[in-house]
Order: C-alpha cells, then structure tokens, then sequence
C-alpha cells in the first residue's frame, strides 16, 4: 500500500451500520476515499489493512446485497 493511501486510510471517516449495535460488533465499517474508491474493514480488526475497491465495485456489491444474492 503506498504512503499517500496509507494517510488517507488513516484520516478517512469510517461509519458502520445504524443497526450494527444488535450484531455483537459483528460488522464492517465503510469509508469513502478519494477517486470514487470505498475502503472496507472489520470492526473487530480495525488496525488490520482494510481492502480498497472501486466504487463501482462496492455499487455492484451493495445492489447484490439489497436483491439477497448474498443470503445464506
């Protein structure tokens, strides 16, 4: 990862869930960063590196999760 992205991800204003109280901290927090990419991480690891997608990719990802593609 390089300096520039390490800062970012450092500064970046990560938010979880409004509902993620009930999962027993079992949730991903989210930050948006510069050219439209997302960075994702686990609340429970948060000094772990997070993964860095595009936002076309979280999009993709997001509407999968809203039409249940994902559901066990």
């Amino acid at each position: 990862m390089n300096e520039e992205l390490s800062e970012e991800l450092a500064g970046a204003d990560w938010r979880k869930a409004k509902a993620s109280g009930a999962n027993n901290g079992n949730c991903l927090e989210v930050a948006p960063l510069s050219g439209g990419r997302v960075g994702v991480r686990d609340t429970e690891a948060p000094d772990q590196a997070p993964y860095v997608v595009r936002g076309a990719v979280w999009a993709a990802f997001i509407d999968g999760a809203k039409k249940g593609e994902f559901d066990f």
